[in-house]
Parts: C-alpha cells; structure tokens; sequence
C-alpha cells in the first residue's frame, strides 16, 4: 500500500470526524431557553343561576280551562232565616243538616231554622228531620254512608278504622267475618263522601311553606324478582301508579294527594288542587325535588303578565313575559345517588333569592329541604295497603289506589292527633291515679292549621253532610 492511499484516507476520516463534531456538539442557540406561549386566562364561569327570563305563553292546565265554565253556575240565592215559632225549644241540634228535597228554596242551606227533630219512625236508631219550608221528611243519615243500611254502625266504622291503619281489604273482610266485595262497598262509598268533606272543609288554608313530592306505587312484577329496580322505574315513568303529595310542613296537613303518572299535566293538576285550597293572596315558599314539571305548574298558577321596556327607539315590541308573583320563593332539593348511595344532595334557589327563602325558614330553624314530605311517604306506606313495601295486598287499578287514599287523607288531617303539633295547655290537668298532670293537648293537623277545634272521630265524619255549594256562615 502506498503512502498517498493512506494520507487520503486519514484526511477522509479527519473531515468525518468534524463534520460529526458539528452536529452532536450543543450551541449557544439551543442553550437559551425558548420564550414559553402566553398561558391564556382562564375563563370565569358564573356559579350564580341566571335570572328567570319568563315563559312567552301561559303553561296550559286543563282544570284552568275547566272553571270559567263552573263559575257560571252560581248557587241560588241564599233565603232568610226562619223566625222561631211559639212552641216549647227544641232540644236537638239540627243546624248540621239541610233539606235535600229539590224545589225547596231552603235547600242545601245550613242554619237557618227551618229545619225540627221529629223523632225516632218505627223505632229506628236514626232521627227523623222535616223541613218547615216544603214540609218534607228525610233522616239524618241523608247523604251518608249508613243511609239505607241495616249494618250496625260500629261494624261500618271498625272495617274503615283498619282499612286506615294500613289493613288489607281480604284481613279486615276476616277479622270482622265479612264479605270482601261489602268491604269494597263500603270503601267506594266512604271515599266520594270523604272527597266531598276534604274539599269543603280544606278551604282557604294560610300557609307560609309548601313541600311536593311524588311516591311510586309497588308493581307485583319488582316483588317476584323478574323485573330489576332499574328497569321497574323507567316503566314506571309511564304508569299511572305514582302518588303525589302536597303538604304544609308546620302543621303537617295533606293539602292535596293524588294517583297518576309523573308527567306535566299531573303536576298541573296537583297544584291546581293546591291553588284552590289556599286561601287569598297567600303566596308560601315552595320546596320540591328535581322533576321539571313543577316549574311551568307553579309559575302557571303563581305568575302574571309584563311587559318589558322597549330598549331601542325602532324596532318591534318586546313580547310579553309570563313572570311569577314577586313574593313567589322555590326550591329544589336535588339528590345525587351512586350504586344506590346518596353521595350528595344540591340546592337550587329557582324563584326568589336563597337570603329571602332562608328568612322564611329562619323562623322554624331548618334548612332547604323536603324531609317532612319524604317523611309523609312513610306513613302513606305504613297505612295504605295498596302501596306499601313487601306487602300482598298491592293495588292493580287507579280507582282502587285513588279510593284508599282519600281515606287516608281524612283519617290524617282531621281524625289521627300528631306528637309533633301538640299543644301546650295553659293550666295543667290532673290525671287519674297518681300520675303527673297532663300539660299537653293533643292536636291534629287540621287544629294546628286553624280549620277545626277539635279531634273528629270516624264516625262524625261519615255522619256529617255536605252542602252541595258554599256556605256564608262560619262553620
């Protein structure tokens, strides 16, 4: 090998090796750190809700629709009191009932004298009325569950006592050794005569608080096992078995208690029932869960027209707003779950300011919640038979449902006395025995709420009658 061949190939190399030095050996450029991107801010989200922009249309509720209708078909014309007449006073109170004969102009009218006791026909137990006006004859048991019945009373009143304390319609048939279908009877017929009082007598309700909230109804398929909990709610969604509840949490009366399904037009019809029980600009604070269709149902019956200001000089109109009351507050108590777990629980203020919901609560020391409906549920499971929990006595159809919960909605406000209400007395009262002296009242919720002055048993209540229109006079 010659001496230039190999001078060639270390200078080679050396222009390789060089050349490999410039690229593998760091620069000044790559040692100054590179300017980083501006880091853009963060955008600020608002945890305020935004305020209630209000609806272009009236939410539509069919019962609404209903009343102009009704309105029309005012009562007769109230007549004047009867003068007494000249012979001995009578000892029987008559001012509870009123002629029920048609073409009586004292028909459907309650003490207004016209009316005398006429003793016992053919030795019955009941009394026997007869008008002065039209001089027609009728019993006091006119317009009750026990007209026309040779039963005793007692039973009547026992079969309906264990129907509302939660008793099933075949166990009470066998307790008292009788018929189911006459049990049944009974029950249908208690419960339009029960609907009737509830109205009548749930009018023109002062409350400050307002909680809603729906149950649903057991189905026979989730008890077997071939329905999953899951599956048995989205069914239920579109079942007519779901039981809605309104009550006031302070006296705890059940204003309003209904059977159907978990749709719009249910609460609708819920809060119409609610609206008209109330009394006169009475406006309370409203509490719910989540379900949307309390908004457009509540702000249906609690709003009213505005017109907002134009805000440029051309241009059309605005168009009216459907607004809620200015002293109308709302509530949703929103509940998170997870595997069957609740994880957390979120309020949402939708009508008012949460400083002014927190004002109305501040007088009873709570918080946004709807624990005393929730509560309410417990009983309605405890009492009714057809909806309670691991039971055999489920209900199939709505009117079966809707009847053994009218009965519980009397038995609730007006005949069973609650711990939670009572009344401390001014004096106290000596008991038999050597006990201490009784200090407590015992109080219903329609005592707490002003509607009555007394604990009503059941058979008062199915011995009373109701007018078919309102009366004038304070009862």
């Amino acid at each position: 090998m010659s001496h230039l061949f190999f001078y060639q190939l270390a200078l080679i190399a050396l222009v390789w090796l060089f050349v490999m030095l410039l690229y593998a050996w760091p620069s000044d450029r790559a040692r100054r750190p590179t300017p980083a991107a501006p880091i853009a801010p963060r955008r600020k989200r608002f945890t305020e809700p935004k305020p209630f922009a209000g609806l272009t249309t009236k939410p539509y509720c069919a019962l609404c629709e209903q009343e102009p209708a009704s309105l029309n078909e005012s009562p007769p014309v109230r007549p004047d009191p009867m003068p007494p007449t000249n012979r001995r006073p009578r000892t029987v109170e008559t001012s509870a009932h009123f002629c029920p004969h048609t073409g009586c102009d004292y028909r459907g009218w309650l003490g207004l004298g016209n009316l005398r006791a006429n003793g016992h026909p053919s030795g019955g137990p009941w009394r026997q009325c007869q008008c002065r006006a039209c001089e027609g004859y009728f019993l006091e048991t006119h317009g009750t569950i026990f007209h026309g019945k040779h039963v005793a009373v007692e039973l009547i009143v026992r079969v309906l006592a264990c129907l509302a304390e939660g008793l099933g319609i075949r166990a009470t048939a066998r307790v008292f050794e009788v018929d189911p279908n006459t049990v049944l009877h009974w029950l249908v017929e208690a419960a339009e005569q029960l609907r009737a009082f509830s109205g009548y007598c749930l009018c023109e309700v002062h409350v400050r608080q307002l909680q809603l909230d729906e149950l649903y109804a057991v189905v026979r398929d989730v008890k077997s096992g071939a329905l999953c909990e899951d599956d048995a709610i989205k069914r239920l969604e579109r079942s007519r078995h779901w039981v809605w509840t309104a009550m006031e949490p302070v006296s705890n009366v059940l204003l309003a208690i209904e059977v159907g399904p978990r749709t719009l037009e249910m609460a609708q019809r819920v809060v119409h029932q609610v609206a008209q029980r109330l009394a006169p600009n009475c406006v309370p604070a409203c509490f719910s869960d989540g379900f949307k269709g309390y908004l457009p149902a509540i702000v249906g019956h609690c709003g009213f027209w505005v017109h907002p200001e134009r805000r440029q000089d051309q241009g059309p109109w605005p168009k009216p707003r459907w607004m809620p009351l200015s002293g109308l507050l709302y509530a949703q108590v929103i509940k998170q779950y997870r595997r069957k777990r609740l994880v957390g629980v979120q309020h949402h203020v939708v009508f008012g300011t949460l400083g002014a919901i927190a004002q109305v609560l501040a007088g009873c020391g709570w918080k946004i919640n709807t624990a005393f409906v929730e509560r309410l549920n417990l009983d309605i499971r405890q009492r009714v038979a057809a909806v309670g929990r691991r039971v055999n006595t489920l209900c199939k159809g709505e009117d079966g449902l809707q009847h053994q919960l009218e009965l519980f909605h009397v038995y609730h406000n007006f005949v069973l006395a609650h711990a939670s209400v009572r009344q401390p007395l001014r004096v106290p009262e000596a008991t038999n025995g050597s006990g201490s002296a009784k200090v407590w009242r015992p109080c219903t919720p329609a005592m707490a709420a002003g509607l009555t002055e007394h604990i009503w048993s059941l058979k008062e209540v199915w011995l009373s009658r109701v007018p078919p229109w309102p009366q004038p006079q304070a009862r």
